[in-house]
C-alpha cells in the first residue's frame, strides 16, 4: 500500500535542452529532486520542514521518450514506504499520456542542523503522508 500520488509541474527551459535538441538526461534527476523536495514541503509540518533536509541516495532511471522545448511536463511522486531515516520515491515524468521516464530513488532525511540521519515520525508518516502503520513501523 501507498501513499497518494502527488504531482508536479515542470517547464522545460532552453536551458534544459542538449545538443540533441531535446532535454539533457542529467535534467530529470532535478526534476525528480525538485519533485520530491515540493511533496515534503507541501505535505510535511512546518516545524519538520524546518527542522529537516534532504540527500539523494540513489536513482534508477528509465528513459523512455525524449523532451522537448516547450512540452507541458508533469512529474508524479508517490512516497511508497519510510524505512529508518530513507524514503522510497517512485516517480513517472509524462507528456499527457506518454511516459518520458520512470525513477525510483532511495531518499535520506537528515537533521538540518546536525546533518546527521534523523527518522521521519510514524505521526507525520500517517497523518501528513498516508503511509500505513505497517510501511512506517521502522519509521521509528
Amino acid at each position: 500500500m501507498s501513499a497518494k500520488p502527488f504531482s508536479f509541474p515542470i517547464k522545460v527551459l532552453p536551458t534544459d535542452i542538449d545538443f540533441m535538441g531535446h532535454v539533457n538526461n542529467a535534467r530529470y534527476l532535478n526534476w525528480v529532486q525538485d519533485t520530491v523536495l515540493a511533496h515534503w514541503r507541501k505535505l510535511a509540518p512546518a516545524d519538520e520542514v524546518a527542522s529537516k533536509a534532504w540527500v539523494a541516495l540513489k536513482h534508477e532511471i528509465t528513459y523512455r521518450k525524449p523532451a522537448f522545448l516547450d512540452d507541458e511536463v508533469i512529474a508524479e511522486t508517490v512516497l511508497e514506504k519510510i524505512k529508518g531515516a530513507r524514503s522510497f520515491y517512485n516517480t513517472v515524468i509524462r507528456r499527457g499520456e506518454d511516459v518520458l521516464a520512470e525513477v525510483q530513488s532511495m531518499w535520506c532525511c537528515l537533521d538540518a542542523d546536525s546533518h546527521r540521519p534523523a527518522r521521519i515520525s510514524r505521526e507525520v508518516a500517517e497523518k501528513c503522508f498516508g503511509i500505513p502503520r505497517k510501511a512506517s513501523a521502522a519509521a521509528e
